[in-house]
């Protein structure tokens, strides 16, 4: 069978006329972002935001078109408002700013500077309909960190693997669209399945199911995609993937305080958010931004964890506290936020990541493993304790 084409695609979506117009949506531009990868593709479809409630059918015919293709495995197609509203702000427009990153279609334009909107797909507070976003999850917990470097892809690993030792299903969900680490990192390679044509079958090792944007283009090709982009497909990758019963998923975040985080934060029921930091000063800073981000949309935070704490020299044993040490602690003390522990900058650690084996399934019974399956132990307890499983999205209120 013939790998499908990008010029196969955009020559079906021409069958798709715009509603209210006689154009397709290939000729008005409206379809970027097209991603193929062993018969699996993936677009968005750039939409006015006034239109947005009733392009969804627009949305399901385009996919229903492409996976007609031969060769073609599974359709995801994204809608955003981005390119409506860029065209507002060109024409100058003074009464329709532009959406913020995330806004759904459809949402207000005129809306006060600094007042938050809900995403595409976003639950309403109060609303009679109400539901999970991800069926059959009991807790989705955020691992998250101010900014990039500080392991917090080898903590989360660790962690779900260290969660699935307690005797959980497990769940990893590598919302770092740009830089996701988690297929490398679980020994994972090929693509996810799609039974239906619809929903996508995760991947799994080591008893974690997994789910990533590295699961669906090569491993060196960039993302260039917007604000926008990022947070449909990071709905999409929990909506649209069949993740089964777990106990918890695991959620990888990207680094900093962006659209993903705030998609996250916003539009999924968190049981809770874990900060990962390393112990100096400007990582501290980075790390209390994250951590007042999940505090002003309601998001618990379980506690801080404290990684490359220090580092114990091989031959000699001297423990040498390269990046300093307990900053975390400190930091978790002055917020009044549990410290989980620490875990020590280790040669062992980091080949075991990137090799596919993690420490806590390569070497069960060494000290740094015990500590992840200890912090990943007070995760679960304090997540049952806050009673915190299947909350409902937070209301976000701007004052």
């Amino acid at each position: 069978m013939s790998e499908i084409t990008e010029q196969q695609v955009m020559e079906s979506l021409k069958a798709v006329i715009e509603p209210g117009s006689e154009t397709d949506i290939v000729s008005r531009k409206m379809v970027s972002g097209l991603v193929i990868k062993d018969g699996n593709v993936g677009f968005v479809i750039e939409v006015d935001p006034r239109d947005g409630a009733k392009m969804a059918p627009l949305r399901e015919h385009a996919e229903k078109i492409v996976h007609a293709l031969p060769g073609v495995v599974s359709v995801t197609a994204v809608l955003t408002a981005h390119s409506a509203a860029a065209h507002n702000t060109a024409s100058g427009g003074q009464n329709a700013p532009p959406a913020p990153p995330g806004a759904p279609p459809g949402a207000p334009q005129n809306a006060p500077p600094g007042a938050a909107q809900p995403g595409p797909g976003a639950q309403q507070a109060g609303a009679p309909d109400a539901k999970p976003m991800v069926p059959g999850i009991d807790a989705i917990v955020a691992v998250a960190s101010g900014k990039g470097g500080v392991g917090k892809s080898t903590v989360t690993v660790n962690l779900a693997l260290g969660l699935a030792t307690l005797g959980l299903k497990v769940g990893i969900l590598d919302a770092d669209i740009y830089g996701p680490s988690q297929p490398r990192m679980l020994g994972i390679g090929g693509r996810p399945n799609s039974p239906d044509g619809k929903t996508l079958t995760p991947l799994e090792n080591y008893g974690i199911k997994c789910m990533s944007m590295g699961f669906l283009v090569p491993e060196d090709s960039p993302m260039i995609w917007r604000g926008p982009m990022v947070s449909s497909a990071l709905q999409q990758m929990l909506r649209d993937v069949s993740w089964g019963e777990l106990d918890m998923l695991m959620v990888d975040m990207p680094p900093g305080t962006g659209d993903a985080q705030l998609t996250m934060s916003q539009q999924v029921p968190l049981a809770g958010a874990v900060i990962v930091s390393t112990p100096q000063d400007i990582a501290l800073l980075d790390a209390r931004k994250g951590l007042n981000m999940f505090r002003k949309v309601d998001v618990p935070v379980l506690g801080i964890i404290e990684n490359m704490s220090f580092f114990v020299c091989p031959n000699c044993g001297h423990e040498s506290h390269i990046f300093s040490h307990g900053g975390a602690r400190l930091e978790a003390e002055k917020l009044g936020i549990e410290f989980l522990g620490e875990v020590p900058l280790d040669i062992e650690i980091r080949e075991t990541s990137d090799s596919g084996r993690p420490i806590v399934v390569s070497r069960p019974d060494s000290p740094h493993a015990k500590t992840f399956v200890a912090i990943a132990e007070r995760i679960r307890d304090k997540v049952k304790a806050q009673g915190a499983t299947r909350r409902q999205a937070p209301k976000i209120v701007m004052q």
